[in-house]
């Protein structure tokens, strides 16, 4: 223990603190407004709802912690923002405890593809024109709420969009801070601000029993697998190698999926790898030497466990807001996200069609059969993608016979 603190003060450095500072900050800032979206669908507590806070946060913080220093890398952490807007799309019509035992049956899951090495022979299986076809229609409806929004509070609303664009030109990394800002500062100024308790105190878990029904499992444990898997340790790994990191994608995963099993019944969603705010702790504005940048990913823990020891204040401070400001938030910090999956989806012209058909499919909202459009999006799209490309199979020595006889 002593040498490992030893090295820890030597590489220290306030650009990496400030970076891993940053991450949590954007975290809380963006995905965490669609967990306050799921909350108010599920119509739970406040008390639950810092549980939930409290389990994502130190779940990731554990996870991020570990394997930042045991690998020397900064591993970020988080949970999982495409599962979390999944559940949007799925309360009321899962209970909290059916959506618990999913959680516990993805993290199962992934756990095992994550301890025996499974994980890039499985993305080989999955069509990523599909999944990312099914994440965009997943996200559809938030930025549409964006533009929803400015029904009720179209000052509020728009004012937020054009410092987003201003931002995005001149600080995009900061962009979604400067949003939060400007959405509190005029609710505080136009009155849309709601009375709230104010009440700092420690947080304190509350258990939830899981409830297995085959209803949580085929609408959200599995596509929170497809999600987590393709959504977020995929581009999450790639991230790494491009920032010159080498390690290995096993022991992330195993340690991720503990740590979701972990905070499970509490409420917290899959403990992931994150992409966008890892991101900002492995380029030079965290440090110049790329051996002591994984301080920024302890540092990252550290500050996800003050945020989940402290999620009553978070919860409290969230409450303030309206809901057309949190609306506003969820669309402008998923945008990236929902144009990155397009751009994937629509970008191999042999499987634009499948792409399609899931991202309509699933953005639909239909509940055939009792199963969500998210279970039909990605079903649909698989078998058209199947069926597709063994149209574009045989056809191809068809052509190959006439150009032959033509010529």
């Amino acid at each position: 223990m002593a040498p490992l603190l030893k090295t820890l003060k030597e590489d220290w450095s306030i650009s990496a603190t400030v970076a891993g500072f940053l991450a949590v900050l954007i975290s809380y800032s963006g995905p965490l407004i669609i967990f306050f979206q799921a909350a108010q669908k599920a119509q739970v507590s406040p008390a639950m709802m810092i549980s939930w806070i409290w389990g994502i946060s130190i779940g990731a913080a554990l996870a991020g912690i570990y394997l930042s220093i045991k690998y020397k890398t900064p591993v970020i952490t988080a949970w999982s923002a495409p599962g979390t807007a999944l559940l949007v799309t799925l309360f009321p019509n899962i209970s909290l405890n059916e959506a618990i035992a999913a959680y516990i049956t993805s993290a199962i899951v992934i756990f095992l593809i994550g301890i025996t090495g499974y994980f890039d022979k499985l993305l080989k299986w999955i069509p990523q024109d599909v999944a990312a076809g099914m994440m965009a229609g997943i996200l559809f409806q938030f930025g549409l709420g964006l533009f929803t929004a400015t029904d009720s509070m179209p000052i509020i609303v728009f004012s937020m969009l054009l410092v987003f664009l201003i931002s995005k030109r001149l600080s995009p990394r900061y962009a979604m801070i400067w949003v939060l800002l400007t959405g509190v500062v005029l609710s505080f100024t136009l009155g849309k601000i709601n009375p709230v308790d104010v009440n700092f105190q420690l947080a304190i878990p509350q258990f939830i029993a899981p409830i297995w029904t085959w209803n949580s499992t085929l609408n959200l444990a599995i596509p929170l697998i497809l999600v987590s898997l393709s959504g977020q340790f995929l581009p999450g790994m790639a991230i790494m190698k491009l920032s010159g990191y080498d390690t290995p994608a096993k022991p992330i995963i195993t340690a991720t999926s503990i740590a979701s099993l972990a905070v499970a019944c509490v409420g917290g969603i899959t403990i992931v790898l994150a992409s966008i705010t890892a991101a900002m702790c492995m380029g030079k504005d965290a440090h110049e030497l790329k051996e002591k940048r994984y301080i920024a990913g302890i540092a990252n823990g550290i500050f996800y466990i003050l945020g989940g020891l402290f999620a009553g204040s978070i919860v409290m401070l969230f409450s303030l807001l309206p809901k057309e400001l949190v609306a506003a938030l969820a669309g402008l910090a998923l945008l990236g996200a929902i144009g990155t999956n397009m751009s994937v989806a629509m970008k191999n012209e042999a499987n634009r069609d499948a792409a399609l058909i899931t991202f309509l499919a699933t953005a639909s909202g239909m509940h055939f059969l009792g199963l969500s459009s998210v279970f039909w999006g990605i079903c649909i799209g698989v078998a058209a993608h199947v069926i597709l490309t063994k149209r574009v199979a045989t056809q191809a020595p068809m052509t190959t016979t006439q150009d032959s006889k033509s010529s």
